[in-house]
């Protein structure tokens, strides 16, 4: 798929969503719940991926310091 491609089935999507926004108004009860679900899970789909980009990049940039190793020795019998 070329990049002008992609780039024009995105334009289309905005395009699709922007008059679905501008006709919820006038949607069934029914519309505007379904309408809400699928933009509250993409919204927690991202925020999930936020969440866990940040977790990695903050372990990958900045290492737990570790404490000092301790020798485990064996024990003698008494």
């Amino acid at each position: 798929m070329a990049a002008s491609d992609f780039a024009q089935e995105m334009r289309l999507v905005g395009e699709r969503l922007l008059l679905k926004l501008q006709r919820l108004p006038q949607a069934e009860p029914v519309e505007i719940v379904a309408f809400s679900v699928i933009i509250l899970f993409t919204a927690t789909v991202l925020l999930l991926l936020l969440v866990a980009c940040s977790c990695c990049c903050t372990r990958c940039c900045c290492p737990e310091p570790r404490g000092r190793k301790v020798q485990v020795r064996p024990m003698t019998p008494p």
